[in-house]
């Protein structure tokens, strides 16, 4: 077919089936794909964070392996890397496909988030850690009066990131931030009815423990990649190492891990709904589909 203009985005909660969608797309319409995974990124971190290279079969991925374990990555980096990842893919006449389930890198890119770069304020954290969410709202839209930006306050978490790029803007007044260029881009979501989730994430779970998700965890440490780091890597970094360190049993492990991956799956699809609040539009595909049904919906879309 015709060389589709803009960017396709492929999102989902984990286990759906993002990859083989995007792959199987990315055949047809000439693609190619650009990963928006948080721990993908990272070399070595294979079968925890599902990189499942051998899906691509031919067909070319980007922002997978490009950082060290161990390495700080965050959103700013992210959008650079998929600025040069997206130039690339249009100067090779290829369809870039973002394909992913971490929605705040996804937004980031979609709608040009321009506060990302704004650095952390350790000293200015510390002091807020100890408040109450009430105060820090107060204070959050005390500083609304003297500077003004969108934020995400629905945790205190974020609340706290919000104060603390508020503090900064109000300190610095004269410098510009420039805004990435927003781009023209079709979404499409992967639904799930909730008992197919849970089975999915069950079954895949068991599939990374057989095929040596602790051996690789175990190698990351050997490799110096500290266990507070691969903690903050993700669930099932953290719940590893935990046993590896002989803070849990195997069983216990496995439970812990399993019933919480199940509710990270529920708050990436809380996040796409607040994404599509925002104003990004996701048109929903049945996951229960095949992929090649699922493909033509999408061409049929576009």
């Amino acid at each position: 077919m015709d060389q589709i203009r803009g960017l396709i985005g492929i999102l989902g909660p984990t286990a759906s089936g993002k990859t083989s969608l995007a792959v199987a797309l990315a055949k047809k319409i000439n693609g190619a794909i650009i990963s928006a995974d948080s721990r993908q990124i990272f070399k070595g971190m294979d079968i925890g964070t599902g990189k499942d290279l051998d899906e691509y079969a031919g067909v070319n991925y980007y922002l997978i392996d490009i950082r060290e374990a161990g390495d700080e990555y965050n959103v700013a980096h992210f959008q650079d890397d998929f600025q040069e990842a997206l130039l690339t893919i249009r100067e090779t006449q290829k369809t870039p496909i973002l394909c992913g389930g971490t929605g705040m890198y996804m937004q980031s890119v979609l709608q040009g988030y321009v506060y990302t770069a704004i650095p952390r304020n350790d000293e200015l954290r510390t002091k807020l850690l100890d408040k109450g969410t009430d105060e820090l709202e107060k204070l959050f839209l005390s500083l609304q009066t003297t500077v003004y930006f969108q934020a995400d306050i629905s945790t205190k978490k974020r609340l706290i990131r919000a104060i603390e790029i508020a503090f900064w803007l109000k300190e610095n007044t004269d410098t510009a931030l420039i805004s990435p260029q927003k781009i023209e881009a079709r979404v499409f979501g992967i639904a799930l009815p909730l008992a197919e989730r849970r089975i999915r994430i069950t079954n895949r779970l068991n599939k990374r423990l057989e095929n040596g998700l602790i051996v690789e965890v175990e190698r990351l440490l050997a490799q110096g990649v500290s266990a507070d780091k691969l903690k903050f890597y993700g669930l099932e970094y953290r719940y590893v190492t935990a046993y590896l360190l002989g803070e849990l049993a195997y069983e216990q492990m496995f439970i812990k891990l399993n019933t919480e991956i199940h509710r990270f799956a529920k708050r990436q699809m809380t996040y796409f709904r607040k994404m599509e609040k925002d104003g990004i539009v996701i048109h929903w595909l049945d996951g229960m589909k095949g992929e090649e049904e699922n493909c033509k919906e999408i061409m049929k879309l576009l």
